[in-house]
């Protein structure tokens, strides 16, 4: 059997284990993938200092992300057709993380229900929202987590309008796919995936199927989502928001320095610094280049959170000494997950646990939260600030 070392491993491996259409839908982006593949390189431009003769002993990464205990600055994020990438995939994604120790968000768009992992589970895990047209619905599933006993509501606004992701188009995405000659000779080269969805009653979107109005199969689901996504969203709508949900609130889908400001205004107490993993505008920035300003931009008003590119644990130590104070990993987590299950999420976060440990105290930090610029190092033919104590929050380095 491969010995597994790093996140790519996971990712030979599911995609070797997963039909087509799931791990295309998992390992893709938005047009023509640029800012994607950016939210990945753009860690590689910035280097690490390394330091010696520090005594390394009694290490900690261990921290809290909205009050919540966490052993690294992790959580695992909100990702849709999760179910699909592996049978039961929400509920093995959340056992994994309780297990480990980090927070586990649910999809609006996932397969197995709130209800179904809270029965799964023992400790409240985070329910990501995505408001539709359909209030009544909306405010529906905030009640639904309420009850379940979910710990913090997790609001993206980057999906009122969805980007056109090629892959999805000519794969016939869907849950269940579309069965195309082409899916099914794929499917047929995958029997662990296809015997493990077949012992599985959970196929669909089981948070909407049944519970949104006129939606009581896949037929009428197609067409209830695609008219679903309000277009009409603005930052008024937040409030009736922030009136249901009396927990732990995040605005997910942050990218400007303004909308920060303007969340953070709101009430979040936190805000996930993110490009939808470069599924929705392509060309947009990498959201490590955003950071910093953003950062600089609320600074002590809410915590700055960060998603999107996040494949090591060299990667979450760079995201926290620019300022984060906690990261979400999706992709990399999804790769476990379709390589090995409940295994693979705890095989991806021991990997990024340990990549994060050793690279912390090979700079000569001992406390997760002591890790800042100073452990940095840019060229100075990258644009990235020296860190938020130099950014002057107008897009360019304050004079030393």
């Amino acid at each position: 059997m491969t010995t597994i070392t790093t996140i790519e491993d996971l990712r030979l491996m599911a995609k070797r284990r997963v039909p087509r259409v799931f791990y295309d839908y998992a390992d893709s982006g938005s047009w023509t993938e640029q800012t994607y593949r950016e939210n990945s390189s753009d860690f590689s431009k910035i280097r690490l200092r390394q330091r010696v003769a520090v005594n390394m002993e009694g290490r900690s990464t261990a921290t809290t992300m909205v009050g919540q205990k966490a052993a690294m600055p992790v959580a695992l994020a909100p990702t849709g057709l999760t179910g699909m990438q592996h049978a039961d995939g929400e509920i093995l994604a959340a056992q994994a993380a309780e297990k480990f120790g980090v927070p586990f968000t649910l999809s609006t768009m996932s397969i197995c229900s709130i209800e179904d992992v809270a029965a799964a589970t023992k400790n409240p895990f985070w329910f990501q929202l995505y408001v539709m047209r359909d209030r009544d619905f909306a405010g529906d599933l905030i009640d639904r987590a309420k009850a379940t006993g979910c710990s913090a509501l997790v609001l993206t606004l980057d999906l009122q309008v969805i980007g056109q992701r090629h892959k999805d188009l000519k794969n016939g995405l869907g849950a269940p796919p579309k069965l195309t000659i082409a899916n099914i000779l794929n499917m047929a080269t995958k029997p662990r995936w296809c015997l493990g969805m077949l012992q599985t009653h959970r196929r669909t979107f089981r948070n909407i199927v049944g519970h949104a109005k006129g939606v009581d199969d896949m037929g009428s689901l197609a067409d209830w989502t695609h008219a679903q996504f309000d277009q009409s969203l603005t930052w008024d709508d937040i409030d009736w928001i922030r009136d249901r949900w009396d927990g732990k609130f995040i605005i997910k889908g942050i990218l400007d320095a303004e909308d920060a400001r303007i969340a953070a205004d709101k009430g979040a107490d936190a805000i996930i610094v993110s490009n939808h993993g470069g599924r929705q505008l392509d060309g947009a920035m990498s959201s490590l280049t955003v950071l910093p300003q953003i950062v600089a931009a609320v600074g002590d008003r809410v915590e700055v959170h960060f998603d999107s590119g996040i494949r090591s644990g060299q990667d979450v130590l760079k995201t926290v000494a620019l300022g984060a104070k906690g990261t979400y990993i999706g992709r990399a987590f999804l790769y476990g997950l379709g390589a090995m299950g409940q295994a693979g999420v705890t095989k991806a976060l021991e990997v990024i646990h340990k990549e994060l440990d050793t690279t912390m105290a090979l700079c000569g930090r001992t406390d997760i939260h002591d890790m800042n610029a100073e452990n940095l190092i840019f060229p100075h033919q990258i644009p990235v600030p020296l860190g938020p104590a130099a950014w002057d929050g107008e897009n360019r380095l304050a004079a030393e």
